[in-house]
């Protein structure tokens, strides 16, 4: 397998660090190009514009023949030298007074200023060049040439300094970007080791401990709370789950005793045994079986988000259809249907739905069973109730008989057929449609009323 060439390191902060850095080194390389090119050029057109000042102001003196033998130097100009066209120092500044001609070229126009870099041995700091100005002009005594000099040290050190810093502090300045980046996503991410090593020590077994939350309130700080509220759904969804496998065995145990009871005897005793009765009871106990697990995987598909072919269901024939069937029941059905209560959903679910709570109604009621089916308008739902005449449920059990396997004692005196599983698989059923399933107060008996959105055809563009 050919390993993937990656350009930016895995860690997070290296990662930052490097980008930190390479955008540093943009920005101080972009910065450092414009100051070296225009911060030289900029100190030197300094310097020669002083310069260049003070030599037009002599010209013009010397051109009208106001030229003093000692010229008083502007600040920051070195010296200054007037030479006629034979070569004789007619004027100069006092620092070059007697001395004689200092500069070895002449320009060789008029009124046009050259520039020229010399060294001049005797001043002070002869090693340093000097940014010399000339220029010709006509005076009452002919052509003279004045020259001005300025010393370019200052700038010189001026420059060394700035390529000092830049040459060495721009990668000191590097480093120092990149160690402030990693310290301080070092410092961001340690909320994020905590919690990862907080993770790696939960385990299936103990799902009770929790990632610690910082009250800074920043993003790590949500996503701890997030973790924490996942690990919550978690423990609650295993314990869920170790109740719902224990129940489930429970449930399932009984069946299978009851068949291998009557296989044990049948195969001890196969003279004594009433093998038509046999069957019969290995059947029932197979259906309740089958029953079981038919609920069992029914609710794991709701659980799970599977959503089964939909269509549009009439409630109405529901009702009536199973009113039809249950004639011959303990209790009769009784049904009240309207013509038309059309709800979208699984035909498969729906009618399980009445089954299950017809099939509960009919174990606890005394003498009969009534379904209802109507449409609110104002609301846009139909309802469906059914009600019998038993013992009732109490309003403390009334949320706890959909609960998984949960059976009231009651119920289990009259039926010990059932599964527990009936009235959990309703409220999955009505809840994936959309609606609600409740038990309200009802005398005599118990009373579920199953709310669900009324389907409306929609109307044409």
């Amino acid at each position: 397998m050919v390993k993937q060439f990656r350009i930016l390191p895995r860690s997070i902060r290296a990662r930052l660090a490097t980008i930190a850095t390479l955008v540093a080194t943009l920005v101080f390389t972009s910065v450092s190009v414009l100051v070296l090119v225009t911060v030289p050029a900029n100190l030197r057109g300094t310097v020669g514009d002083r310069v260049e000042l003070a030599v037009r102001r002599v010209a013009s003196k010397a051109e009208v023949g106001d030229l003093p033998r000692a010229i008083v130097l502007p600040p920051r100009v070195r010296l200054l030298q007037v030479v006629s066209a034979d070569g004789q120092v007619v004027a100069s500044s006092p620092a070059v007074e007697g001395a004689g001609r200092l500069f070895d070229f002449t320009p060789r126009e008029r009124e046009a200023v050259y520039t020229a870099e010399r060294t001049l041995p005797e001043q002070p700091d002869s090693e340093a060049p000097y940014l010399v100005k000339a220029i010709q002009v006509r005076s009452p005594r002919g052509p003279v040439t004045v020259y001005g000099a300025a010393s370019l040290g200052d700038v010189n050190r001026a420059l060394e300094w700035l390529y000092f810093l830049t040459f060495l502090g721009t990668p000191a300045m590097l480093l120092i970007v990149a160690g402030i980046t990693w310290t301080v996503v070092d410092h961001a991410l340690r909320p994020v080791e905590r919690i990862r090593a907080n993770l790696a020590e939960i385990s299936g077994k103990d799902l009770s401990r929790r990632v610690p939350v910082s009250d800074i309130g920043d993003e790590f700080t949500e996503m701890a709370r997030t973790i924490n509220a996942t690990l919550d759904r978690l423990e609650r969804s295993a314990e869920t789950q170790r109740r719902f496998v224990a129940d489930a065995s429970h449930e399932l145990r009984s069946p299978i005793s009851a068949l291998q009871t009557e296989f044990e005897f049948a195969s001890a005793y196969p003279d004594e045994t009433d093998w038509p009765e046999t069957g019969a009871k290995a059947l029932a106990a197979i259906g309740r079986l089958t029953q079981i697990i038919d609920e069992l995987l029914m609710l794991a598909r709701l659980e799970a988000g599977a959503v089964l072919p939909r269509t549009v269901v009439d409630l109405s024939h529901l009702a009536n259809e199973q009113a039809r069937r249950r004639v011959r029941d303990r209790v009769p059905v009784v049904a009240d249907a309207l013509d038309h209560a059309p709800v979208f959903g699984s035909p498969l679910q729906l009618e399980r739905l009445m089954t299950n709570l017809i099939d509960n109604a009919t174990r606890h009621a005394n003498s009969r069973v009534d379904v209802q089916v109507r449409v609110d308008g104002d609301a846009d739902e139909v309802i469906l109730t059914v009600t019998d005449d038993g013992a009732g449920i109490a309003p403390e059990d009334r949320e706890r008989v959909f609960q998984r396997f949960v059976r009231l004692d009651e119920s289990r005196a009259r039926d010990k057929g059932g599964s527990g599983l009936g009235l959990t698989l309703c409220r999955e059923i009505v809840t994936s449609h959309g609606g609600t399933i409740t038990i309200t107060k009802h005398r005599p008996g118990a009373q579920f009323v199953a709310r669900l959105p009324l389907y409306k055809r929609p109307t044409a563009p």
